[in-house]
């Protein structure tokens, strides 16, 4: 993780906390961490999130859109606008 620089804008899949079968690409922020300034942080929602191996991090939209689409596929609802 160490390629990481605080300030640095990156792109990560969450899922949304009111509807766990419903996740989107999100820009966040690479930031110091607040209880721990030598480690970094993911700043997204007005959260911290630990930087970890465990969290895939992408550097820009069209490769995290990418990725979202490997991992959970097209919506059934794609076109549908009514």
């Amino acid at each position: 993780m160490s390629s990481y620089q605080p300030g640095q804008i990156v792109y990560i899949i969450i899922r949304n906390p009111h509807a766990q079968d419903v996740a989107n690409v999100q820009q966040a922020a690479v930031v110091q961490n607040p209880d721990n300034p030598e480690q970094l942080s993911l700043f997204v929602y007005e959260t911290y999130y630990p930087l970890t191996e465990e969290i895939a991090v992408y550097s820009s939209m069209e490769e995290a859109e990418v990725a979202y689409q490997d991992a959970f596929g097209i919506s059934e609802m794609e076109g549908y606008y009514g």
